[in-house]
Parts: structure tokens; sequence; C-alpha cells
């Protein structure tokens, strides 16, 4: 029996106002994630001006890659694309302004999304990434 939560709008009695509750973050993840142009844009906005900072972007990029690769399954792709729209959401529960934590949270969820479905990260996503990296940071 899956685990629900006993209120959509249900948030964490320690977590402090600004958190979002978990209705506001799922809506928004289903909105980005229905919107697949939106979310490549916000994506791509958020990922230039952190490439040279962040130390898993290379598997940040390899995921985005096997998220929108006609030949990923779509149940691998759901779970990338959850992942993704993680990373580019406003709102986190750890802030991504904090310095050195900031992105703890963003890697936790892209580390555990690759664990889920690392098989389906071909080395071609893997090469691409290198080279976008490569290229933006060079």
């Amino acid at each position: 029996m899956p685990f629900r939560y006993a209120s959509a709008s249900w948030s964490p009695s320690w977590a402090p106002s600004w958190v979002p509750s978990w209705a506001d973050v799922e809506a928004l993840t289903r909105r980005l994630a229905a919107d697949e142009a939106g979310l490549r844009r916000s994506f791509w906005k958020k990922f230039r001006g952190l490439a040279a900072r962040l130390p898993f972007a290379e598997d940040l990029l390899a995921a985005h890659y096997c998220a929108f690769d006609r030949r990923t399954p779509i149940h691998v792709k759901a779970v990338l694309v959850g992942a993704l729209a993680y990373f580019v959401l406003p709102a986190d529960f750890i802030p991504d302004v904090l310095p050195v934590i900031g992105y703890t949270d963003d890697a936790a969820v892209l580390a555990a999304a690759i664990k889920l479905v690392s098989s389906h990260i071909t080395p071609h996503h893997r090469e691409a990434a290198q080279r976008m990296l490569a290229r933006m940071r060079g």
C-alpha cells in the first residue's frame, strides 16, 4: 500500500513558514514536467550561472540529456524530470542561496534519482555532458 500524507497541504511541523507545502511542490513539479520546453529553459537558465561552481554539474547534465532522450523509457524520464524540476524549483527545503549547504538537497535528490536509473544514463549522455561543461567552463 503506498504511503499517503494525511493532508495535501502538509508540511513538517519543524519547517519554517517559507517552506512550501507538499501540495505546492507537487503542483509546481507537475506544471514543469508538463511544459517540457519551460523546464528546459528553466534548467539552462539556472545551470549556466552555476556550471563552474557545482561539484555535481556533470551528473546533472548527464541526467538532463538522458531525461530528454527519445530512447529513454517513460518511467526513467519521470524520475529524472522530477529531479531536474526540483533543481529548478525556486523554493527548496534548503535554500540555494545559503553558502556551502545550499545545493546539498538538490545533490541528494539528483543522486537518489541517478541511483534508481543509472543503467539508463549511457556513455553518450556522459560524453555530451562533459563536452558541454568544457564549452561552458572553457
